[in-house]
């Protein structure tokens, strides 16, 4: 008989590029269905959805249930590329094109070729690139950096954002031509509170892989349960795993459950406004002052690239660190007296 509790009953639905999925929610399961069918096409999948929610796994299941799954996946992380690199990585150069290329280079379009090609945080191209990008999917042949012959690649593109895309085509951000060619098929991940059948097959899943031998506790389990997750399966992740490295014995006690800095009692900490926008907000400037001020520690910590923390407290307008601490409620300065204070931000 399997303990309440036990991790030991948790085992993937299956593995896509080495990525286990475990769930069991009837929406992640209509998900998947869609998925298996749409995998079989060479249709461009734009996958949306919250951060941390799990769309990298959608995208390797599309390609582990493709007719090109014997064929190279290749991923990138757009926000993760710096600006002056994003067009030689994506598209290569040759030999003498600028300062410290020695050797000519295959872009990752090319390392694609009849395989999938996956960029991750796509909203966050700039609009230069978004038109040479747009030129490419459209079967239009393109020159590495300072070549002379054009290159011709098949590579199924596969998308990702978490970003609202049809909002930033609205303010000019991003092309509705590029979203409207990335988008023939919309696949939708819905946040985990959304689908709670998840959340404790994900959370034994976890503390099984850092240590096989522990359990939750009863009072454990119904607060895994009743937290709203906000920051999804990453933070889950994470908080499990933290829980696990502090647990003294083979039991893990619910007052383990530091939730960005509280201790979860099955109630989601209240946001400041009734949306996931303040739910955002508030986690932002609690990471920050677990971090100090830090932005790239900060970004590691929410699972987000530098450039979209940056551009997230502008449109909060957050220009410095004194900002940062005006910006926090009245309740969470009182509470939180003796946090350190921000240091200035460095590039991390």
């Amino acid at each position: 008989m399997v303990p309440p509790g036990s991790a030991d009953c948790v085992e993937p639905c299956e593995a896509y590029l080495g990525m286990p999925a475990v769930y069991r929610s009837e929406a992640m399961r209509e998900l998947m269905s869609v998925v298996v069918r749409v995998a079989r096409s060479n249709a461009a999948v734009l996958i949306t959805g919250e951060s941390g929610v799990g769309k990298e796994l959608i995208a390797r299941a599309l390609h582990h249930h493709s007719l090109r799954c014997s064929k190279p996946w290749v991923d990138v992380n757009c926000a993760a590329l710096p600006e002056h690199l994003i067009e030689s990585e994506l598209f290569g150069y040759e030999k003498g094109a600028f300062s410290g290329a020695q050797g000519p280079k295959q872009g990752l379009f090319e390392l694609a070729d009849s395989g999938t090609l996956f960029l991750d945080e796509v909203g966050e191209l700039e609009p230069r690139m978004q038109v040479k990008l747009l030129r490419v999917l459209d079967g239009v042949p393109y020159f590495r950096l300072g070549g002379v012959r054009k290159v011709t690649v098949d590579a199924r593109i596969v998308t990702a954002t978490n970003q609202n895309l049809e909002e930033a085509i609205r303010y000019g951000r991003f092309r509705s031509d590029l979203y409207h060619r990335l988008a023939q098929v919309h696949l939708h991940v819905p946040p985990l509170r959304e689908r709670r059948e998840d959340i404790l097959p994900l959370a034994k899943f976890f503390l099984h892989q850092h240590d096989p031998s522990m359990r939750f506790a009863l009072a454990t389990v119904e607060a895994i349960a009743n937290h709203d997750w906000p920051g999804n399966v990453r933070e889950l992740r994470n908080t499990i795993v933290r829980a696990a490295l502090l647990a003294d014995g083979k039991e893990l006690p619910p007052t383990l459950l530091s939730i960005s800095g509280k201790v979860s009692t099955g109630q989601a900490a209240a946001p400041q406004a009734n949306s996931l926008e303040a739910m955002e907000r508030e986690m932002i400037f609690r990471v920050l002052s677990q971090t100090g001020g830090h932005h790239a520690k900060t970004a590691k910590v929410l699972g987000i690239s530098r450039r979209t923390l940056t551009r997230k407290l502008k449109a909060y307008g957050i220009q410095n660190e004194n900002h940062v601490t005006a910006s926090r409620s009245e309740p969470e300065r009182r509470t939180d007296r003796k946090a350190p204070q921000l240091a200035t931000p460095v590039r991390g």
